[in-house]
């Protein structure tokens, strides 16, 4: 559904990485004020249940799919990682084609997956899909929080970050399975994602230890 037209351009992945400072004060917008406005039944979204419904999809799929159990755990590690931050009203869905630059603001599009949950799924799913580094993760954070960032803090954003890589590529898995969409290749989109969540994790466990025994 189009309800206005924006003379602007949609970002590239190297795009989200060159406006952190803009795109977290965009987000702080949003989830600040965003909710004020909502009238009727709104969804939540928690991107640890969605990863174990699409690990169940998975393995239900014809011929199953022998990584869904680990997915499925994975998920469950990563969600006792998180701390208690505020509910606010998210996107969840911060892909660089779903931010828009006029030229002299940026836009937010493609609401499909807002609802209620936490900041730190949109600050992740930004690093995750911006391919940061650890100086583009801590210089997100900063900017978004407005200062130095705890520890505790820090080890929730680096398992949130695995989180909303592996949710993407069991996206995308499901996806190849139900949907066939002219010149999108689904498989390839996993195996992209699948490799990020893999360095995502690597990069966790360097900093913390295992999170799967």
């Amino acid at each position: 559904m189009v309800i206005r037209y924006i003379d602007g351009r949609t970002l590239v992945e190297a795009d989200l990485r060159s406006n952190i400072a803009r795109i977290a004060a965009l987000l702080g917008a949003c989830h600040r004020e965003l909710a004020r406005y909502l009238e009727g039944p709104a969804n939540t979204f928690w991107v640890f249940h969605v990863i174990r419904d699409y690990a169940r999809t998975l393995q239900a799929a014809p011929g199953g799919n022998t990584d869904a159990w680990r997915y499925a755990k994975l998920a469950d590690a990563l969600e006792a990682r998180q701390i208690p931050l505020p509910i606010v009203f998210g996107h969840h869905d911060l892909l660089p084609g779903n931010l828009l630059d006029d030229g002299k603001r940026l836009w937010l599009i493609d609401w499909e997956y807002g609802g209620f949950g936490t900041a730190m799924f949109d600050l992740a799913n930004l690093a995750a899909n911006g391919g940061f580094s650890p100086a583009g993760d801590r210089e997100l954070l900063e900017a978004y929080f407005g200062g130095p960032v705890r520890e505790e803090l820090q080890r929730s954003f680096d398992a949130m970050k695995v989180a909303s890589a592996l949710r993407e590529a069991t996206w995308a898995m499901v996806s190849a399975i139900h949907l066939a969409v002219p010149g999108v290749d689904y498989r390839a989109h996993a195996a992209d994602y699948l490799v990020r969540t893999d360095l995502a994790l690597a990069r966790y466990t360097e900093r913390y230890g295992p999170l799967v025994a």
